[in-house]
């Protein structure tokens, strides 16, 4: 009896090692990334580089609070990025099921927030976005955005890369659509992309994030 009840204990330590290790990030700091092919840059976080390596330049968009969001409300945060529109009946709402799990992992932490932008601007008005945030559960720390619609299509293009139709030019009337997560650090460096309809994804992203927060 003795024999089995050790037997069952160090099953259950290998378990719970197993999961720990799973929900770790893959290495002990992030890349920086700084074009569309998100091929990875080792730098040191001090090295000079740094200085005018690719960042997410400010904007000026509203939230389902009617209030405005600028780089200003990200200064000295850390935060998850992705592109939806309210009546997509496709990706989005398993994006938006996706992203509730890393509000869930940060509800407590202000410095970990979440953006999504409306590639519906002229749809997704403040109320329409503050109704798709009571119906999903959307808490203080999320952020659903509207706003000019080519600043949005901009940012996400230009500045997050997350579509990957590399060097095919696309315009205001070409759709913006992705399952893409990209998560951006407190200098507004991109640090990381994940896909939004995997959770071992997003679970890889709540574990990066937590070692991002370490540096």
């Amino acid at each position: 009896m003795k024999n089995k009840i050790v037997y069952f204990l160090l099953l259950i330590g290998l378990i719970a090692c197993k999961e720990s290790k799973k929900n770790e990030s893959r290495v002990a700091r992030l890349p920086f990334y700084n074009e569309p092919t998100f091929t990875p840059k080792w730098l040191d976080k001090k090295s000079n580089i740094l200085v005018t390596f690719h960042k997410i330049p400010d904007f000026k968009l509203t939230n389902q609070n009617g209030e405005k969001i600028t780089q200003k409300t990200f200064e000295n945060k850390i935060y998850v990025t992705d592109f939806f529109f309210t009546t997509c009946p496709g990706i989005c709402p398993m994006m938006t099921k996706n992203m509730t799990l890393v509000q869930e992992a940060f509800k407590d932490d202000n410095t970990v927030l979440m953006l999504s932008h409306s590639v519906t601007p002229s749809i997704d008005s403040v109320s329409q976005l503050k109704k798709y945030a009571i119906e999903k559960s959307v808490g203080k720390n999320w952020h659903l955005v509207t706003g000019d619609k080519k600043e949005i299509y901009d940012l996400g293009r230009k500045f997050y890369f997350v579509e990957e139709d590399l060097g095919e030019p696309k315009g205001l009337d070409d759709f913006l659509h992705t399952e893409n997560f990209v998560l951006i650090d407190k200098n507004k460096h991109i640090r990381g992309i994940y896909n939004g309809l995997n959770k071992n994804s997003v679970r890889q992203l709540i574990a990066d994030i937590k070692t991002l927060k370490l540096e």
